[in-house]
């Protein structure tokens, strides 16, 4: 399993390289001034949905919010969720979530997320959202960081 985690990892240091360059704090980004409400609705609504998804062990479902590049590096769904469960229990088991800004990070449309995992430590969930083809907004990764303010 820890070659899956890398391989994300790594796809995600592919295809986002400029976004990845300091992981330890995020920036707070350009805000994202032309997505209209609708849109910024529809960004919170899959990334809400596929938490729902999470915490109820819905692989598929969950999976299927995802962007085609991510279905091109994970098997199956399941192979998808034993990542994130293994990666993300902040996203996977979040114990409160306040959604922030939407912002361009190197000019990849970005949700920003407060999340506190199980653990207690309050995280900064950066997702990475695209419009596919159909219209549908879809998320082509997730990178954590620490909270901007938190101590580290």
């Amino acid at each position: 399993m820890g070659g899956v985690v890398r391989g994300w990892l790594l796809a995600l240091l592919v295809v986002l390289p400029g976004t990845l360059a300091g992981t330890a704090r995020a920036e707070p980004g350009q805000p994202a001034t032309d997505i209209g409400s609708a849109d910024r609705g529809a960004i919170r609504g899959v990334i809400s949905d596929q938490m729902a998804a999470f915490k109820r062990d819905d692989a598929e479902a969950a999976f299927g919010f995802a962007a085609p590049n991510i279905h091109a590096l994970f098997p199956s769904a399941e192979t998808f969720m034993a990542m994130v469960r293994q990666g993300y229990q902040p996203v996977y088991r979040p114990s409160q979530v306040q959604f922030g800004a939407l912002v361009r990070l190197d000019g990849q449309l970005t949700q920003l997320v407060h999340v506190v995992g199980p653990d207690g430590v309050p995280q900064l969930a950066l997702y990475f959202m695209e419009r596919q083809s159909d219209g549908h907004w879809r998320i082509t990764g997730c990178m954590l960081a620490v909270e901007p303010g938190a101590t580290t």
